[in-house]
């Protein structure tokens, strides 16, 4: 059941809230970096009018529609400025689950903001949503994500060899999850 109510998700130096039409520029200029673009779905540079499409479509959306992508803007709690989004998927098929995914700007990477702004998104999905499993996947070669998804207390469930077409040559996919019997709240893992 989608989360009509949503607003904002605070932690401790973040808020995952709604994109905001003045976060434009910083979204397509950390989305337009190659080195950001490498291994996402999107090439670079990100054009300005895919991201008026996206807050568009957001504007009509909510987080934990089952068949939907959501993505949070990811923003600093003191400043408000963009700093990444994560997205989640809800299978339609399957409600109890969600899929995340997460990008941020290469300036903002190395101070654990990610890691909060995924430990947070988690204990939304857990606590909050009442999903039963969550997961993600990453193409093997990015390390820093695999990392990141490690460092959340997800599980590496599997290696899918040249699984994925992308960006004209096949890629292997790691797979990770978690389950909410798995999730302590506020645990550092």
């Amino acid at each position: 059941m989608p989360d009509t109510g949503f607003t904002v998700l605070t932690a401790d130096r973040l808020v995952l809230r709604r994109f905001r039409a003045a976060d434009v520029p910083a979204f397509t200029a950390y989305r337009s970096d190659p080195t950001i673009a490498r291994y996402q779905g999107w090439d670079a540079p990100y054009p300005a009018e895919r991201a008026w499409r996206m807050l568009a479509e957001l504007d009509r959306q909510h987080p934990d529609t089952p068949g939907a992508w959501f993505q949070f803007a990811v923003a600093m709690g003191d400043t408000d400025e963009l700093i990444g989004d994560c997205g989640v998927h809800v299978p339609a098929d399957e409600p109890r689950q969600a899929e995340l995914g997460f990008t941020f700007a290469a300036a903002w990477h190395g101070r654990g903001l990610a890691t909060e702004a995924i430990r947070r998104l988690l204990e939304y999905l857990f606590v909050e949503r009442a999903k039963h499993r969550v997961f993600a996947s990453c193409d093997d070669r990015n390390v820093r994500s695999a990392a990141l998804l490690r460092r959340v207390g997800m599980r590496r469930e599997g290696l899918q060899l040249q699984s994925t077409w992308a960006k004209g040559e096949w890629t292997n996919d790691e797979l990770y999850a978690l389950l909410d019997d798995e999730w302590r709240p506020g645990a550092r893992r």
